[in-house]
């Protein structure tokens, strides 16, 4: 077999590979986009008083992601993608369950707690777009990480439609419906990822760790992974920040469930849909200049929010805010998976993924204290600050790369 053919071969078996993992996380991954619709809603359904308090679901699922990602990063090393990513979605179908079963007890805290599980199979989804590009060689791995966020189109009809269609199936009883439909989905997830072969993901996570891996305070320090990082936290967290504050408002502003539930699929679908063509203009014109594409969407997506509250400015700002989201974290992501070395991944995945889901944590919660006290104009004006930051670091990481080659 020629050089180029088994190149053939390994490209040929990423695709199958990247395909499995991309249909999982259409299906599990739409655990999110329901967490996140319904989770301040059902939130404020289940307080008596304090309605600050209402986004502390969905701050609890994004605790969850964070607590996961270094636990995930480990189960996935330990016993390879097919037996870890099948065990995520035991994780994620218990979270539906105690979800479930704390709405119809009444109990706040007891929910909170589920939509943590939740994100605690979460974390597990989010290893998805790493595993692909593990498996991928390298003129592959950012079409391979933007193939499997690709999935995430189906999640944008797929988990907004569910809340639509289940949120008042046990009616008097709100809610409930949506979060037992996540136990369907984590089951059906483990169906299409029993497909994958027993050594996918397992490759790589088999060998010893080299001689070459470096301590993780130096991969961190290193000017790529830093501004990467920075801009990967910061687009997250602004999208989460955002998004989980925009189904409170909608309905503030007199607009019913259901159409805030469409402004989140509208949202969803435009971070996931652009993943068809992100990794090849990654490829074309290199990340920073994605990721630089995707603040300025980010703006904009503060612009047209603080023009008025009409629906369409509602749900224009956050079809900017998903397009943002899309080039600014994976344009972050392939920069962050240029920084490191094979035998180093495991730990700069889970730390990555740590600080990245601790940050969206911290958005999420903040999202409904600053929208209770402030409102939403409050929600789009940080927008503005933070990501001139990351314009600012992507600047100087270009101008750095620039001397170098002068060098």
């Amino acid at each position: 077999m020629t050089i180029s053919d088994r190149l053939g071969a390994a490209e040929s078996e990423a695709r199958r590979t990247a395909l499995i993992y991309a249909s999982a996380m259409a299906i599990v991954g739409s655990a999110a986009p329901i967490a996140i619709s319904m989770g301040a809603l059902a939130g404020h359904y289940l307080l008596d008083a304090d309605k600050s308090l209402a986004s502390a679901p969905v701050t609890g699922f994004n605790v969850g992601v964070a607590l996961g990602a270094l636990p995930a990063a480990a189960v996935l090393r330990k016993v390879g993608g097919r037996s870890g990513f099948m065990f995520g979605t035991i994780v994620t179908a218990l979270g539906g369950a105690i979800g479930t079963a704390a709405i119809f007890a009444g109990n706040f805290w007891m929910f909170v707690a589920g939509l943590m599980v939740v994100g605690l199979g979460g974390a597990f989804v989010q290893q998805l777009r790493f595993a692909a590009a593990d498996d991928a060689p390298a003129q592959f791995k950012a079409r391979a990480i933007s193939f499997v966020l690709a999935g995430g189109v189906v999640t944008a009809i797929l988990g907004p439609q569910i809340v639509i269609f289940t949120r008042e199936l046990f009616a008097p009883v709100m809610f409930a419906g949506s979060f037992a439909a996540i136990i369907g989905l984590a089951a059906v997830g483990a169906v299409i990822l029993s497909f994958l072969r027993s050594h996918a993901h397992a490759r790589a996570n088999a060998q010893p760790v080299a001689d070459d891996a470096r301590p993780l305070l130096e991969i961190v320090r290193q000017p790529q992974f830093a501004v990467a990082l920075l801009c990967a936290v910061s687009t997250y967290a602004l999208m989460s920040f955002v998004m989980t504050g925009a189904p409170l408002a909608m309905v503030g502003c007199g607009f019913s469930p259901d159409e805030a539930t469409l402004g989140i699929s509208w949202h969803v679908m435009a971070m996931f849909a652009p993943s068809f063509f992100t990794g090849r203009l990654i490829t074309r014109y290199g990340a920073e200049k994605i990721v630089a594409l995707g603040l300025a969407l980010l703006i904009g997506c503060g612009i047209i929010a603080l023009t008025g509250i009409a629906l369409w400015q509602f749900w224009t700002a956050l079809i900017l805010l998903g397009l943002g989201w899309n080039f600014g974290f994976i344009g972050a992501t392939a920069m962050v998976a240029n920084a490191y070395r094979p035998s180093e991944k495991g730990r700069a995945q889970g730390f990555h993924d740590f600080v990245l889901f601790s940050t969206v944590a911290f958005g999420s919660l903040m999202s409904g204290i600053t929208y209770n006290a402030y409102g939403w104009n409050m929600l789009n004006w940080v927008i503005f600050p933070v990501s001139v930051l990351c314009l600012g670091a992507l600047g100087w990481l270009v101008a750095q790369k620039r001397r170098q080659v002068a060098a």
